[in-house]
């Protein structure tokens, strides 16, 4: 591979751009306590800001391959470059808590126009016999944005004010505007959109954003317990189905469905939407469990993570390069990242309380390993047998799954934790009794702890009490994050037969000549 100037800083340009959108989406979470203080905002309230964000990105993913062929590949990227820095200044200006939520709504519109973008140009900037060398690029971003988000921002959090975790997209917005409009160049092949199918798009819009919001509100609000979620649920399912019929029945869609006629997208979009749960579902839970049952702050969990991320950063290029010597097929790579997953999970499942923070490293290299042996291989196979204005397309398609995955894995997973975790504590609560002498032990213990620290008897004897309780309902949850650690290891490993579906046929192979070969093995 002939690494030119140009293609280095084009390579550089893309990455910075989708890395502000990846870390942003995991940034704002370790801020939020923060925010919520500072602005005077309940936790429901506070809760917009991540949800408007999620709905309006998801959005933008999905139409970015139509507005990139309507305005231009690169005037796209660029405009939505610097919608995404002019908005991340004025979240980081907000006097309120709603003023906020509109402006991050706001700086998802420009966010997810570099996600889908950036890959496409990185695709295109590669020949096609390098397109796993490109992946590979691209995947270091997708996987290692989440995992360092948490990290900046817990350091930014501690160190300065939660504004600048907005305000720190301001160089790097610039820098990626300049060398985009200097370096990065409109596809050869001249994309034609149609003009905008207006029933199209607004079921589009009222489908995604009432899905995002029964998947993020939807635990706190005891699901369909509430009149809103049930109704959100009615009109996404309605929508979503009018959608899909649309797009299929006209000549020009603004999203191109019929994409997944093609097996192996269909296959590698399939395993796209796992990988955005076990991707966005451990980056979520980790911090959660470091934080609430083992004491850390949110930047040694930061720092806890970042290891894991090096790893992936490691394995991505290796796997590209020898995707491109074509020692095995594709989907080999993916199965022993899929075992490797498994065994992370098995790990985790294997701590207690007394776990401590250097317990978590090889599981969480693991990981990372895992990912980046998921990642590469399938998105490569996916996107392998796709031509011209299908890439933007469909790397649009593959990217809005993925985070669709990643939504609902975090409420699927969010529940679990919620539920499994009364299960545990009703469980455990039933063993402790005033009258069992080990309970009454412990109590005794605990009592006499106090009041050698000056408490009297009865108020002793309360707070023991309180503690022995509150130290229940650390078991309790601890026991589900551990329960939860096992059933996603299993349903990974479960996936590895699935693989089988990206052997193609004969009749594909012979319909895509000039396809890599590996591709259509």
């Amino acid at each position: 591979m002939k690494w030119t100037a140009d293609k280095i800083i084009i390579i550089f340009t893309v990455i910075s751009a989708a890395l502000l959108q990846l870390i942003d989406t995991s940034i704002v979470n370790v801020a939020l306590t923060n925010i919520m203080g500072n602005l005077g905002a309940s936790f429901e309230d506070a809760g917009w800001v991540i949800t408007g964000y999620a709905i309006s990105n998801v959005i933008m993913i999905t139409l970015s391959g139509w507005l990139s062929a309507r305005f231009g590949r690169k005037t796209y990227f660029a405009v939505s470059i610097v919608v995404f820095t002019i908005f991340s200044v004025l979240c980081g200006m907000s006097t309120n808590i709603w003023e906020l939520v509109v402006f991050r709504v706001l700086q998802g519109i420009g966010g997810g126009g570099l996600l889908s973008t950036a890959q496409a140009i990185i695709i295109e900037t590669f020949p096609k016999e390098e397109i796993g060398i490109a992946t590979a690029i691209y995947g270091m971003g997708v996987i290692i944005g989440p995992a360092i988000g948490p990290t900046l921002g817990g350091y930014i959090v501690d160190n300065a004010s939660w504004q600048w975790i907005f305000y720190i997209n301001i160089p790097f917005g610039i820098l990626a505007t300049i060398l985009t409009m200097l370096y990065v160049k409109e596809p050869k092949e001249k994309m034609h959109a149609a003009k905008m199918d207006w029933l199209a798009f607004s079921m589009l819009i009222i489908a995604i954003s009432t899905l995002q919001i029964v998947l993020e509100k939807g635990q706190s609000e005891d699901w369909f317990e509430t009149n809103y979620i049930t109704w959100c649920t009615v009109i996404a399912s309605i929508t979503a189905i009018v959608f899909v019929w649309r797009e299929l029945v006209v000549k020009d869609p603004i999203v191109n469905l019929r994409l997944f006629s093609n097996r192996s997208f269909t296959t590698g979009t399939m395993f796209n939407f796992v990988l955005g749960f076990g991707l966005y579902g451990t980056t979520l839970v980790i911090p959660i469990m470091c934080q609430g049952l083992l004491g850390f702050t949110a930047m040694q969990t930061g720092l806890l993570m970042l290891p894991g991320s090096l790893a992936t950063a490691f394995i991505m290029p290796v796997v590209g390069s020898l995707l491109k010597r074509n020692y095995m097929h594709p989907a080999v790579y993916a199965g022993l990242g899929l075992v490797l997953f498994f065994l992370f999970s098995f790990l985790m499942g294997q701590f207690n309380t007394q776990v401590g923070s250097s317990d978590f490293f090889w599981p969480l290299i693991i990981r990372g390993l895992a990912m980046g042996l998921i990642f590469i291989p399938l998105t490569t196979i996916s996107l392998a047998n796709l031509q011209g204005k299908e890439i933007p397309q469909g790397t649009a398609l593959s990217n809005m799954v993925r985070q669709l995955g990643g939504s609902i894995g975090i409420a699927l997973i969010t529940t679990f934790i919620s539920r499994e975790t009364y299960v545990h504590y009703s469980y455990l609560s039933e063993n402790l009794t005033l009258t069992d002498p080990l309970t009454q032990q412990r109590l005794s213990m605990i009592t006499n702890g106090l009041m050698s620290k000056g408490l009297d008897q009865n108020s002793a004897a309360k707070a023991a009490q309180g503690i022995l309780a509150k130290q229940v309902s650390g078991q309790a949850s601890f026991l589900t994050y551990k329960d939860l650690f096992i059933y996603l290891g299993y349903f990974f490993l479960l996936l590895v037969p699935a693989l089988i579906l990206f052997k193609n046929k004969k009749k594909a192979k012979e319909e895509h000549e000039e396809t890599i070969d590996w591709a259509l093995e």
